[in-house]
């Protein structure tokens, strides 16, 4: 059971990893609650990432808050997050910038770059931190950003730990790196999902300023 435990404290992914497991319903949709809160379980894991990533933290925190606003004022209503997207478009606030509409777009884009970022740290052994940071950006956030968010990111990226500092913190055993492996295996579907969501009310291909 010390065993047990052991492993369970030591896994940052862990919390992550058991909301995700019931983020779908049987018939598909993406659950609001769960997936939420496997976003908010990425947080620490973002903190083990540097202090420089702290903008990062707090665009996903706010994005987090301002559904979770939406779900509690109703959480019969809003139990999936397609539901919360069908009431901004009914009340024609989709593209508002402060619409959840638009919070649900840069926190699913925010989750797409973490997890690309765990796979290349996965993958690519050999990669510094910087140039992980770097090609996961690239392929998942950079075409979406403005100069300005993504001068605002490059140079983030250019302060972040070094590879083995973070590897070390994030605790690199075997175990860890297993939960980091599921982590890039069943997030992607949810994230997939609110993609479509996200295309159905044309949002998909929004661009920051």
């Amino acid at each position: 059971m010390k065993q047990l435990l052991k492993r369970m404290e030591i896994t940052v992914f862990r919390a992550a990893l058991e909301e995700i497991k019931i983020a779908k319903s049987s018939e598909g949709e993406v659950l609001t609650k769960p997936f939420l809160d496997a976003c908010k379980h990425m947080l620490p894991v973002v903190d083990k990432c540097g202090a420089s990533m702290s903008l990062v933290k707090n665009i996903v925190d706010a994005n987090i808050m301002k559904l979770e606003s939406r779900y509690l004022s109703n959480p019969a209503k809003f139990n999936n997050l397609q539901s919360i997207l069908r009431a901004d478009a009914a009340a024609k606030a989709t593209k508002s910038s402060s619409s959840c509409t638009t919070a649900l777009l840069w926190l699913t884009r925010a989750m797409d770059f973490l997890v690309e970022l765990f796979r290349n740290l996965l993958d690519h052994e050999d990669w510094s931190m910087i140039h992980a940071c770097m090609i996961s950006y690239n392929k998942t956030l950079k075409k979406w950003h403005g100069w300005i968010c993504g001068s605002s990111f490059m140079a983030i990226v250019k302060l972040v730990p070094d590879r083995n500092k973070v590897m070390e913190v994030i605790g690199g055993t075997k175990d860890v790196r297993h939960d980091m492996v599921l982590l890039c295996t069943t997030f992607p579907p949810l994230l997939e999902q609110n993609h479509k969501y996200l295309a159905g009310v044309g949002m998909d291909n929004h661009k920051s300023p």
